[in-house]
This record gives C-alpha cells, structure tokens and sequence, in this order.
C-alpha cells in the first residue's frame, strides 16, 4: 500500500505484539507513514531511547517514512489545576524534544480535561473554565515548541469539535480529523469534513465492532470512507496523512483490503 494514494498512507506502532522498532521494522515498507503511540508513567514507560530514536531516523532515510507522532492519553490541557496543565504540558515538550531528529508529519494531541472527565457535562462556568485552561496550555506549548503552530494537529474526541475549535483557530494549530471518533459517536462526518478537512493534515481512521472502536476499516460504514475518499479527491494537493488507527495484524491486512479498491 506504500506510495498508492495521493496522501501518506499509514498505521499505528503497535499492529505486531512487539515494541516500536520492530513494528517499523515490519511496515517500513508497507506503509509511508507510522503513528508513534508514546506513553509515559510511573509504571511503565514505551519512551524509545536516544539511541534508538537515531534507528527509526535511519528507517525513515532508508524507506521515505514520516512519524505522526501521537502524544501521551494522560495529558490534560483543560484541567482545572494550573499545575496540572503545566505537568502536561511539560510531558508534551519531552517528547517533541525527544523526537526532534525524526522526519515528521504531524504531532497529534487531544484536548481533555482529566482522567475520565467527560466535558459533555460540563456547566457554563465548567465548559468556559476548561477552554481558559485549553487556551493556557496552548500558549505555553507553543512557547516551548521548535515546531510551527500548524503541525500540531488537535483531534476530535466525543464532546463537538465546535468547543475547541476557537482554540484551534486562535493558536493556529491544525486538525486530526478521526473519522473513526465521528461515526464511533454519532457526529455528522459529511458535515465535519466540510468544516474541517480544509484545516485537517490527518486522518485517523477505524471501524466499530461490537461496541467498540479502532477495530479493522472493514467495520467502517462503507458509505462514509466512501465520503471520506471523495473528500480527499476533491480536496487533493495537500499533504495528509491517512492513519489506519488500529492495533493488530489481522485489522491491518483486512483494512488494507478494505482500501484496496481505492487504488488508482
């Protein structure tokens, strides 16, 4: 599938039970792009070494690989607690910093506000405390960040993406459009990809089973990676990463299929 459509075709970091070098080690010619799924914590760390950040520099010389490097799940840049934000914020840099050599399409990042915290409950004071906090974070990421605004790309996750868009927007961050995420909860994706495809340099797409989401495009619903392919046609000439956001071999083949009769 590498070098078969007009964007960056790729997967996650974890599709063979193995760490991440071998993983790239498996689609380094598979795939123009891999999603580095990095986490960090006082129990367990994923975290590649220098050293071997310089071999999945040297893959991606070798093989024409970018990274979208995804940042860690526990980072809560709407949290109530300024030092909260701010150890979040601070995980975030850590990794850009570690990560600086690698050739890179995007770093994807979510906005939360807490482990667990679902925002769709928020009140009014609630809802504007978290955008203050989001807002906050934000400037203060940029403040640290080598990279340019726009290569931050803020995903979609279950509240509207219309909360943080003015975030979005303001700081001049791009967007992960997680096309899995819209149809998993209910959003309307012809409606979001007019909104926001012009603005999103990834794609992360998945399908649901039995409940549950990042599971194979072959549970996709056929009409909307129908949209979603139109979409991109129409909208072509612009670099996007398209990330199969699953997490086993058997999604990843069957996927692959799946897009197969998108091939030019």
């Amino acid at each position: 599938m590498k070098k078969r459509f007009p964007f960056r075709f790729g997967t996650t970091s974890y599709i063979i039970p193995a760490d991440i070098i071998p993983n790239v080690e498996y689609l380094k010619d598979k795939v123009d792009d891999i999603e580095l799924v990095l986490f960090e914590s006082d129990e367990f760390s994923n975290l590649p070494s220098r050293e071997d950040m310089q071999r999945l520099a040297a893959l991606a010389g070798e093989h024409e690989l970018t990274y979208s490097v995804h940042m860690p799940l526990d980072v809560y840049f709407g949290h109530p607690d300024k030092a909260e934000r701010e150890r979040s914020v601070g995980k975030c840099l850590r990794i850009a910093e570690l990560t600086e050599i690698l050739p890179k399409s995007a770093y994807v990042l979510h906005f939360e506000a807490g482990a667990g915290v679902d925002i769709n409950g928020f009140s009014g004071e609630e809802m504007l405390r978290f955008t203050e906090g989001v807002h906050h974070s934000s400037a203060m990421l940029l403040e640290g960040l080598s990279e340019p605004a726009s290569s931050v790309c803020v995903e979609n996750l279950n509240y509207p993406y219309d909360l943080i868009w003015p975030v979005v927007e303001e700081h001049g961050f791009s967007v992960t459009l997680d096309v899995g995420h819209l149809e998993y909860y209910g959003f309307p994706t012809a409606r979001y990809l007019e909104r926001y495809l012009s603005r999103a340099k990834v794609l992360h797409m998945h399908g649901t089973r039995e409940g549950k989401d990042h599971n194979s495009l072959s549970y996709m619903n056929p009409a909307a990676l129908d949209m979603v392919m139109q979409a991109l046609e129409s909208d072509s000439g612009k670099e996007r990463v398209f990330t199969l956001e699953i997490f086993s071999e058997e999604d990843f083949h069957s996927s692959c299929a799946s897009m197969r009769r998108f091939i030019r």
